[in-house]
């Protein structure tokens, strides 16, 4: 995987595996945020109240520092790691995979919950496509409403991202850019007198 691109999914998915009376189902989404995890898993935590666990991992953003694992109560290590392991075996991050546990009465040992975690995380992963997306740095633009046509031209030819909009006398944008177009864009864009500012996240 190239700096310039990273492996995420585009939509959820769910996939159940039953291991001796137990039942996982494990839901992947694509998500950008922490907030946005939250609000996911709190909705399948509202879908699921008489399951065993609810045990995660999600991995955000470039620099790998922004992930989370949580073995919900089974023992040590046999949960969010294992889901985490599945994450980052196909390099995906702004992702997370939550798998529901209906405890079927016959402990699985630590091997086996390791398996079916990781397994029915593997499922999940493996219904859903995986895409990759361009690293895109942030920048604000400035600039007088009259060039906003040329501006929109540049946006959808090196297929930057808008964040944000304010469309004034004097219009302001925030463009998510491509890391490979930085320079071309940035080029087209001084032509028509734009105030440009890289956002530091």
């Amino acid at each position: 995987m190239s700096n310039d691109a990273y492996n995420t999914i585009e939509k959820s998915s769910i996939a159940e595996y039953k291991d001796r009376g137990s039942k996982f189902i494990a839901y992947a989404f694509p998500i950008q945020t922490v907030n946005e995890f939250k609000e996911k898993l709190a909705t399948i935590k509202k879908e699921h109240p008489k399951a065993t666990h609810h045990c995660f991992a999600y991995r955000i953003g470039m620099d790998g520092n922004n992930f989370r694992v949580s073995d919900d109560g089974e023992p040590s290590g046999t949960a969010g790691k294992p889901i985490l392991g599945q994450l980052d075996s196909k390099q995906i991050i702004n992702a997370t995979i939550v798998v529901v546990r209906y405890f079927g009465g016959t402990l699985l040992g630590k091997p086996g919950l390791i398996n079916a975690y990781k397994t029915s995380a593997a499922l999940a992963l493996q219904i859903t496509p995986i895409i990759q997306k361009p690293v895109l740095i942030n920048y604000r633009l400035q600039f007088d409403y009259t060039v906003l046509n040329e501006v929109m031209k540049i946006v959808k030819q090196f297929n930057c991202v808008i964040l944000k909009q304010e469309a004034q006398l004097f219009s302001e944008m925030e463009i998510g850019i491509p890391k490979n177009r930085i320079e071309s864009v940035l080029l087209k864009l001084k032509k028509f007198q734009i105030e440009i500012d890289e956002i530091k996240m």
